[in-house]
């Protein structure tokens, strides 16, 4: 099977939790994992790599957190997995530095080559604003779920 990791999973679904809030929003790491079932020590890390890709960014302090370092618009799912993994390969045989001896005239190389080129495309124009729009239930649960997570914390 051919898949992403878990921890690209969990980076998508972290940035689209926040592509849901109002532009602006901070969300510590504690309320985001508890809102979006995500095991903190692992948002902690996930949140590293985010940020280092100027994915996220990042206050300390009280009222800081967790926000988007752009907008949503500007933010794809390619971004998130090369952020995360490092990129997108089909096969091994196509990353960099991993000659293959049979590179020169080898047909499958080339399909591999040509799949993940497609893939790559697509996962450019796979905008956070794109999903955040493309479900109104799965925004407003998200913003429902914030509400709720915030609502103790607050009190």
């Amino acid at each position: 099977m051919i898949g992403i990791s878990r921890q690209s999973d969990y980076a998508a679904r972290l940035v689209l939790h926040l592509a849901c809030l109002e532009p602006g929003t901070w969300v510590s790491i504690p309320e985001i994992s508890k809102a979006r079932l995500l095991p903190a020590p692992f948002t902690r890390r996930i949140v590293s790599c985010l940020v280092k890709a100027g994915i996220l960014r990042t206050l300390r302090g009280t009222g800081g957190g967790i926000s988007l370092a752009r907008s949503a618009s500007r933010i794809s799912l390619l971004d998130i997995l090369e952020a995360v993994e490092g990129g997108v390969v089909l096969n091994a045989c196509l990353e960099g530095g991993r000659p293959c001896v049979f590179s020169g005239g080898c047909q499958v190389q080339r399909a591999w080559d040509n799949a993940t080129a497609l893939l790559q495309r697509h996962l450019a124009t796979v905008t956070f604003d794109t999903l955040v729009l493309e479900s109104p239930t799965h925004q407003a649960a998200h913003i429902q779920r914030a509400e709720a997570v915030l609502k103790p914390a607050l009190s």
